[in-house]
Formats: C-alpha cells, structure tokens, sequence
C-alpha cells in the first residue's frame, strides 16, 4: 500500500513533459568569454528571459518595421497601376509614428530622438507640451542632474525645479520667455495680416524654425518637415507663456481642431504602406497614436517602453492586447511591452535597430 502511494507522489512530482525542443528560444545569456561585442550582448536580450526578452523582441519588431516594403507583399487585384511598379513597390516603407512622453525630452533620451529626426528615421511624433518646450529650453540653458531625494521646499527657496533626479533652474523659463513672446507677437501680427491659421503643428513647426538649434529635435523635424503633434499644448511652461500673452496682446487663435484631422490623415492615408508604433511613456502621447491608427483599423507593429500597470485600468498601463480590442492594432501585428524605464531601454532599442541599418545604408553607399 505505501508503495503504491509512492509511485503516485513520484508521478506527481516527476509528471512527464512536453518537448519544447525546437518550438521555442532556448535561455541563454552573453558569454564575456568572447570580448565585448555589443551588437553580439543586445542581440542575446532575446534569450536572456524576463524584460530582457522582451526588449530583444522590441528589437526584432522595429527591425522588422523598418525593413519592410510594399514588395513583400502580394500584388491584389484592386492595386492601381503604379501601385503594381517593382520600382514603386520596393520603395514603400512602413510609417512610423512616435511618441513619447516630456520627462525623456527633460533626460538625455533627447539626443537619441534627435538623432531620429536629423536622419529622418520617424515619419510622426506626438508628445507632450513638455516635450515640446524643453527641447527648446535646453538650446537656451542646461539641466543638471540632482537627486530624487532632494526636498522641495528648499529646492523652491533656491530657484530650482525637480524632474525625477535631474534639476532645472526657474531661470531657464525666465529666458525661454524672453524668447517665445516675441515669437508669439509676430504670429499674432501674420494671424491678423496674413490670415494664416494657426495649429499646435503649426506652431511647433514655427518654433523649430526660429530656435535654429541643431541640438533641438524640433529644429530637425521643422527642416525634414516631420510633422509634431501636441494635443495637449497649453498643458506645460508653453501654456503659461499662452496665457500671459493672451493678456498683453490678446486674439492668438491656435486650432486644435485641423490638427486632429492631421494626425488622424496620417494613418488614414498612410495605405498601402504598413504603420508602426514606437511609445515611450503612456498618456496623451500613446493614445493621441493609437487612437489614430484606429482610424485605419490598426497598427501593423506595436512597441511600449514603461514602466505603468494595468491593474488601475489606465490606458498608460495597458498591453497591446487591449488595443487590439479596440482596432487600435491589428490582431496579425507584432507587439511587444517593455517594462522598463525608456532611458535604459530606448538608447539600446535605437542602437540595435535605427542606427545598425543606417550604418549598413551608408556603407552600401560608401
């Protein structure tokens, strides 16, 4: 009798498996025994396990991203003409749309989003007001970094503003409305003279202009003609500046509404290309993006980087997946969630992805 219960205990301990042998990735880190390769360490995330696999997925999604062309796929019966050219085909690229929230502008994620716009990498941003004015901000003053447990009342007796563990002292913003008020004066004076109607877009564009910063994102996106969508523009130091002007020369109209036709144009019309996603973040900028791509029945490629839960039912904290339920993404899209705080994440995803074809591109050239 005791014997028999112990072949049933054995059984249940030692129950037999499944071969998986072949069918997925195999755990296996870097081995240092080889030197330091870094392609080689980013490209073993895949099969580190945890976020590091998911980061190694990211990896894979946006390569794939990129190097898709309309030529990978079949020719339909429906195609117009030019549509049907091998030479038109090979050329359509997927549109990529991204977005990220004011803190990675505030951080030094910033260069690696200017890179992107310089090269001409990314065919959308949307952000934050945030976003906007510190890429403006740093071309007039530095950030510093500080401490995340520095006290705020002593920080505001002294004049200093925290972002996490960086600081940014309040005369940065004293000399960026020095700068955008004058600005603001002369878009007033084309408002009235000119007719020229005003939009978030449209305005970014123009601060990109004037900033004339190669340092600057905006600079590069207003010189490539990468359109910046900021929903939320009075949200931030920009609005402040709105504000005040409204009371020195009231009439600045900026029209939030032609924007929205803009942005939601951009996947609409985006066809026959494929469209993907790049979020840093989650808030206004993930669902400004994703709510766009409903307008096309999804997404063809999804990747988050943050740090959110979706326990509390935030649309920051969600999973692909629940995009999918709303035809935000496509149930055929490659999609992944990195958790994982962007500034880690996103210089290792770009230099894995962006940078790696870009330099492949130029030595084809070379």
């Amino acid at each position: 009798m005791e014997d028999k219960r112990i072949d049933s205990v054995h059984s249940t301990v030692f129950k037999e498996s499944v071969s998986l042998e072949g069918k997925t990735t195999k755990i296996e880190g870097y081995d240092f025994n080889q030197g330091v390769d870094y392609s080689k360490l980013l490209k073993s995330m895949l099969s580190t396990g945890f976020q590091a696999s998911n980061l190694g997925e990211a990896m894979e999604i946006v390569n794939e991203m990129l190097d898709w062309r309309l030529s990978d796929e079949t020719i339909t019966e429906d195609c117009s003409e030019e549509e049907k050219d091998p030479d038109y085909r090979e050329s359509v690229r997927c549109k990529v749309f991204l977005g990220f929230t004011s803190n990675l502008i505030s951080s030094g994620v910033r260069d690696t989003v200017r890179y992107l716009t310089e090269h001409h990498m990314v065919d959308v941003i949307v952000t934050t007001t945030g976003g906007i004015e510190e890429d403006l901000i740093k071309c007039l003053a530095p950030t510093y970094k500080g401490d995340f447990s520095l006290p705020g009342a002593e920080l505001r007796s002294r004049g200093l503003n925290r972002i996490g563990n960086l600081l940014v002292p309040n005369d940065n913003y004293c000399k960026f409305e020095d700068w955008i008020i004058p600005i603001f004066d002369q878009m007033l004076k084309e408002q009235l003279e000119e007719n020229v109607l005003w939009t978030p877009s449209k305005l970014i564009a123009r601060l990109g202009k004037e900033i004339n910063n190669e340092s600057s994102y905006i600079y590069w996106a207003y010189k490539n003609k990468i359109p910046v969508f900021c929903p939320g523009l009075t949200d931030g130091s920009l609005g402040d500046m709105l504000y005040f002007h409204s009371f020195r020369c009231p009439g600045l109209v900026i029209d939030v509404v032609q924007d929205i036709r803009a942005m939601n144009g951009e996947a609409v019309h985006a066809s026959p290309r494929r469209t993907g996603m790049i979020i840093l973040g989650g808030g206004l900028p993930k669902h400004h993006i994703c709510n766009a791509n409903m307008m096309r029945n999804g997404a063809d490629y999804a990747v988050y980087i943050n740090t959110a839960q979706e326990f509390d039912g935030s649309d920051s904290g969600a999973r692909p997946d629940e995009a999918v339920s709303w035809g935000k993404i496509r149930g055929s899209a490659k999609t992944v969630k990195v958790h994982c705080d962007a500034t880690i994440a996103f210089p290792l995803l770009v230099a894995e992805t962006f940078t790696s074809r870009w330099k492949k591109s130029v030595n084809i050239k070379a």
